[in-house]
């Protein structure tokens, strides 16, 4: 058979050379096959997903506002993947704790990471974190949002914002706001309180919104910027007080009462918000069912009902968005622990 010069790789190569390519050509099949395999296997593995329970992390205790969130979706995640989904509430240092957990979980998919306002608050606050939450985890959707509201007790006399930014000034250091721990949305929130009003609060850690109203219901503390929603019974009890919304505008579910910028903290804002996440890693088949799956449970009317009975309300946003809207989150939180001064440990 004649010989095509035009495709020959040794034409014009030493014999050496000419030895290496063909070496290279008897082997460069072989070298290629665990390259093929895996690319093979990726949809295969994600085909089978998932063939075991899931857990779903929680970096708070039971009872408040974002345990009720993961255990609502995870029951209709659930029926979607025919597996079980597990909630563990892992509270402590700040959802670093958790936070840890999943990091170091297999990138498989079968460990979900429940992620908060106090997740892009770590970076701020922690020196010297066991993980990278740029880096260590892969977005999967945010959820739902809802604001925080400032709640004082009934013996506290205010009646207003005015009145306890008065109070704070005329008593620097004694009154007290309780939150759901270390970077929670609700301890973020006093800071921003504090640099917008410039009062001198202490804040009060405890490990969920569910214990700070406990807290604040006894006198422990003498105000908390909790959900304004699950605190309502309290507030029409004559228990606690409500003295506004943190939201930009007054939210729909509670008309009647002002937001903290309308009521004498003007550019104050903040909207608590929780998502989920998983391992860095995970095949990006398995994050998009899991995405969608998440994605539909949000949007069903008994969630949402649900959702607006906590004064929330679904949020949902695809993988990319999630992620920079966690980034800005990390940003902003690390200019607010910045000017707030707060001591990192």
């Amino acid at each position: 058979m004649p010989h095509d010069s035009r495709f020959s790789l040794s034409k014009g190569i030493s014999v050496n050379e000419t030895k290496c390519l063909a070496t290279l050509r008897r082997c460069l099949p072989f070298s290629l096959f665990p390259f093929l395999f895996s690319l093979a296997a990726a949809p295969a593995h994600a085909q089978g997903y998932p063939a075991r329970p899931l857990r779903l992390i929680v970096p708070l205790a039971p009872g408040g506002g974002n345990d009720s969130t993961a255990r609502l979706v995870g029951a209709r995640l659930a029926e979607s993947l025919g597996q079980p989904v597990i909630v563990e509430n892992r509270p402590g240092a700040g959802s670093v704790v958790a936070s840890e957990i999943v990091a170091r979980a297999p990138a498989d998919g079968y460990t979900l990471y429940l992620v908060s306002t106090s997740f892009t608050a770590a970076p701020a606050l922690v020196r010297k974190l066991p993980f990278d939450p740029s880096n260590d985890f892969s977005p999967v959707t945010r959820l739902a949002v809802v604001p925080g509201a400032l709640i004082v007790h009934a013996s506290v006399p205010v009646r207003s914002v005015k009145d306890y930014i008065a109070l704070a000034r005329a008593r620097p250091r004694e009154i007290t706001f309780g939150s759901a721990g270390v970077g929670s949305g609700s301890h973020l929130g006093g800071e921003l309180f504090r640099i917008h009003a410039r009062v001198d609060l202490v804040h009060v850690p405890y490990k969920g919104s569910a214990i700070v109203t406990t807290a604040l219901l006894s006198g422990e503390v003498t105000s908390a910027f909790t959900n304004p929603i699950s605190s309502m019974p309290h507030v029409k009890a004559g228990r606690i007080r409500n003295l506004g919304v943190t939201s930009a505008q007054r939210w729909p579910l509670l008309p009647d009462h002002p937001t903290l910028a309308e009521a004498g903290v003007p550019g104050y804002e903040l909207l608590i918000w929780n998502g989920v996440s998983v391992r860095a890693g995970t095949p990006p088949a398995i994050v998009d069912r899991l995405h969608r799956d998440l994605v539909n449970a949000a949007r069903l009317p008994e969630v949402v009902s649900h959702l607006a009975a906590d004064g929330s309300r679904p949020m949902t946003q695809s993988p990319a968005e999630f992620g920079a809207f966690i980034r800005n989150e990390i940003a902003k939180w690390n200019k607010v622990a910045a000017a707030a001064g707060l001591i990192v440990n």
